[in-house]
């Protein structure tokens, strides 16, 4: 099969109530998992690639590793530019054989976002490739993207009738209170999404496929383990799983997970090292960080994504 475009997968899950995982890949062991994983439960899946990842892998071998990980699993995989920042990125991946790209335009006025947006789609579309923008900030910190709290902003459900109809962009990314990293929401507070905020989204934007960033859930077992071995994160607080499967019953076709894959892996290899200080093959150390990952991606397509058997 294919590569694949996310057209067809939003409508499925916005008629179906899920959500698909868009992953991000930095390297073979992470592929491996994530599309194992999804390959055992019958998932479609999303691979997104950052910027800082395409900067370390090379944006050939992130795209041939997908192409392996198609031959392998024969499930409907989208390849997808996570955070692009200018047309040029953009334009590259599309080029280079991605099938979804994200023009992220938020850091830009509002008439800019619409602008460059709207130029990005215009490209996309003639090559068949589908446009996920956004509108509102999040703050956080993840690879390229740095926003401090107070240059963060939720979205304005006002504006995002004009902005996809004037930009034409397949996908929407909404500011609804998660944020990039691990560090979500401050010590003693109760985590808490803008529900009422997606609500008149969806009511402005019936049928349109919204996605939701920095929604990785910190899973504490992994955080635990970190500091056990010489870690540092005792307030690392994430999006709880229970908000974000009500979020995938709503308008939410696409929930991105990067966070809890780097957890899942370093906290894996932590472990080992503690334990057999004198190893030093690489396969002893990312064969069960490959296995970590898979136990979490399948976790979140049961449990949180819904779109197990989906594919």
């Amino acid at each position: 099969m294919p590569l694949v475009n996310t057209k067809e997968m939003f409508q499925k899950a916005y008629e179906g109530g899920y959500a698909i995982g868009a992953f991000n890949v930095n390297n073979m062991e992470i592929v491996q998992g994530i599309t194992e994983a999804a390959k055992d439960l019958k998932a479609p899946l999303i691979l997104q690639v950052s910027s800082g990842a395409r900067k370390y892998a090379n944006h050939t071998y992130l795209v041939k590793l997908v192409e392996a990980a198609l031959a392998e699993t024969d499930l409907p995989i989208a390849l997808h530019l996570d955070h692009g920042d200018t047309f040029e990125l953009c334009k590259s991946c599309i080029d280079g054989g991605f099938t979804s790209v994200m023009i992220d335009g938020s850091h830009h006025s509002y008439e800019e976002n619409v602008k460059v947006t709207r130029q990005v789609v215009e490209y996309a579309h003639a090559r068949g490739v589908v446009v996920e923008a956004e509108l509102g900030r999040l703050a956080g910190v993840e690879d390229d993207v740095n926003v401090s709290e107070a240059d963060s902003s939720y979205t304005n459900p006002d504006q995002v009738y004009d902005f996809v109809t004037r930009t034409h962009c397949d996908s929407l990314a909404i500011a609804i209170g998660t944020s990039h990293g691990a560090y979500k929401f401050k010590p003693g507070t109760k985590p808490q999404l803008r529900f009422d905020i997606l609500e008149e989204v969806e009511k402005r934007l019936p049928g349109f496929p919204i996605v939701l960033h920095g929604a990785s859930s910190v899973i504490p077992e992994y955080v635990e383990m970190i500091n056990t071995y010489g870690g540092n994160m005792p307030d690392a607080i994430g999006v709880p799983e229970d908000m974000l499967r009500q979020a995938a019953r709503m308008a939410v076709c696409k929930i991105n997970i990067d966070s809890d894959l780097r957890l899942a892996m370093t906290a894996t290899i932590r472990k080992y090292f503690a334990e057999n200080p004198g190893h030093f093959d690489p396969r002893q150390y990312l064969g069960p960080a490959r296995t970590a990952i898979k136990g979490m991606v399948a976790h979140k397509i049961k449990n949180v994504l819904g779109c197990d058997g989906k594919a």
